[in-house]
């Protein structure tokens, strides 16, 4: 037998490195030899998913692949290496895709549709302006995190902040205060709600994946998110102080001069909608989400049960199904926000909003598939068998894998997908309640923002900082901030409530 191959290989190694890649491989092979047949096969399964995941990193990190293919392909190598046959791997994987995005595509589209709306019509712009009145002046910045964390549970953060941004200048001019402040102030609410608050596309996913009651996980997104938003607040306040930044009289640059306060005129707003009209199509879903939990909770519900009480009680309930709910927010947009604009212009935007979210729905598709696959194949049960006996807690498992995947891609959307399609097959074994293994997940996607994450890009030079120490205390460490915030608050109510 020739030696080539194995010399090819090798070829650019230094001797003594040769030496320790020939002793694995002869270890590995003995282990293998001396292993029983059960064994052999829990070494392929998850041999097979360490590989894969691997390969679906490099394929992000280091190709031209995007992250929905990269998904599909890690899906294969994990049910091929883990021993599937062909046809129940294809199988997996495509009931994976189908099943994820049959329960959530219906709203991730009526939801995108709805945001591209609230940006067309200028609702985003008057939610801002009424939240800065109602808390008055001196407290911007508040109003700025609660404006993030209500707009961008149906808005992208990334458009919701370029919309919001003219308003953050203004405020900057005509207050003097640090246009850093306030912009990194909006942009961690806003992160905070697209990462972890239902219907948000990501958290959505992460509450298929593991198919639980959204309106629960919703309510406990929300008080995790308090904390998260407090501690964001507390240092971007600080952060104005800092780096301290103005924009200039025409808008299109900044200046660290300090510009005569009240200089900024008020904000515009003849062709901005009524206030009322602009937080019903948020307002209206969450409502009936949130009551339809409530009801099946302590509503009894019983279809058997024919009375006029349980009649009405199955009506909100169904009301309430996220489909039903989004699809009621999305038709109060049309009705109330569209009918100002010609029918072509509102569909055509529509039909917009649902192509640049094309690629959302593929990734949390292919993350589905990825899910199935490590069902079927029984790496997730091996895994969290050894888990528990190494004796990690099961409670830190998609927190790590969320926060290395963040790192290491950049995105928290395929971050929280990707965490919880490798968890969610193993929940059971672990002992984990699913609502502590979601959050864990969308926490997890908070980690250390830096270049391979666009929003660090929109945040930062939409503000105008451009220097790369400034750039890390803008977002890098504001989003680590949300990060170690979330992180402990978790293990908090993981260890009192669950």
């Amino acid at each position: 037998m020739s030696d080539k191959p194995m010399e090819t290989a090798t070829a650019g190694m230094s001797p003594g490195l040769k030496g320790i890649v020939v002793l694995c491989i002869g270890l590995v092979i003995f282990n293998l030899g001396s292993t029983s047949e059960e064994e052999l096969n829990s070494f392929r399964v998850i041999g097979g998913l360490l590989v894969a995941i691997v390969a679906l990193l490099f394929m992000i990190l280091k190709t031209r692949i995007p992250a929905f293919p990269a998904l599909i392909i890690a899906a294969v190598i994990t049910g091929s290496l883990g021993g599937m046959k062909s046809e129940l791997m294809i199988a997996s994987v495509t009931k994976g895709f189908g099943g994820t995005l049959g329960h959530i595509g219906i709203v991730i589209g009526f939801g995108v549709m709805m945001g591209s709306l609230l940006q067309m019509s200028g609702a985003s712009k008057r939610m801002a302006i009424t939240f800065i009145r109602l808390l008055g002046k001196g407290r911007e910045e508040l109003a700025l995190v609660m404006i993030g964390l209500i707009v961008s549970m149906a808005v992208f953060c990334d458009s919701a902040f370029i919309v919001l941004v003219p308003l953050v200048k203004a405020i900057s001019r005509s207050t003097g205060k640090s246009v850093v402040g306030l912009g990194a102030t909006l942009a961690a609410g806003l992160v905070i709600s697209h990462s972890m608050i239902p219907p948000a596309v990501g958290p959505f996913g992460v509450v298929s994946q593991f198919n639980m009651p959204i309106g629960r996980f919703m309510l406990w997104s929300m008080v995790v998110a308090v904390p998260v938003a407090i501690a964001g607040f507390l240092y971007t306040r600080h952060l104005g102080k800092s780096i301290f930044l103005i924009p200039t009289e025409d808008g299109s640059g900044f200046t660290r001069e300090r510009p005569i306060c009240g200089t900024e005129g008020r904000e515009q707003e003849e062709d901005l909608p009524g206030k009322a009209i602009s937080f019903a199509p948020l307002m209206v879903p969450i409502v009936l989400i949130l009551l339809a939990t409530f009801l099946k909770e302590f509503g009894h519900v019983d279809p058997e049960i024919d009375t006029w009480q349980q009649s009405l009680t199955q009506m909100f309930v169904a009301i309430g199904h996220p489909v039903t709910a989004v699809g009621a927010g999305l038709l109060i947009a049309i009705i109330g926000l569209g009918s100002r604009y010609d029918r072509k212009e509102v569909t055509q935007n529509m039909e917009n909003a649902i192509r640049s979210a094309g690629i959302i729905f593929l990734v949390i598709g292919g993350g589905g598939a990825l899910g199935m696959v490590l069902r079927d194949s029984g790496a997730g049960n091996m895994i969290a068998e050894y888990i528990i006996l190494m004796g990690v807690p099961g409670v830190l498992l998609p927190l790590t894998i969320s926060t290395l995947v963040r790192l290491i891609q950049g995105s928290g959307t395929v971050a929280m997908i990707t965490a919880a399609s490798i968890t969610a097959p193993m929940i059971g074994t672990l002992g984990v309640d699913p609502v502590i293994a979601g959050l864990g997940c969308t926490v997890g996607s908070f980690m250390f923002s830096y270049f391979n994450d666009a929003y660090f890009w929109v945040v930062n030079r939409s503000l105008g900082v451009t220097e790369v120490q400034e750039q890390i205390k803008v977002w890098s460490i504001t989003s680590t901030i949300l990060w170690a915030t979330g992180s402990v608050t978790l293990l908090l109510i993981n260890a009192l409530f669950f």
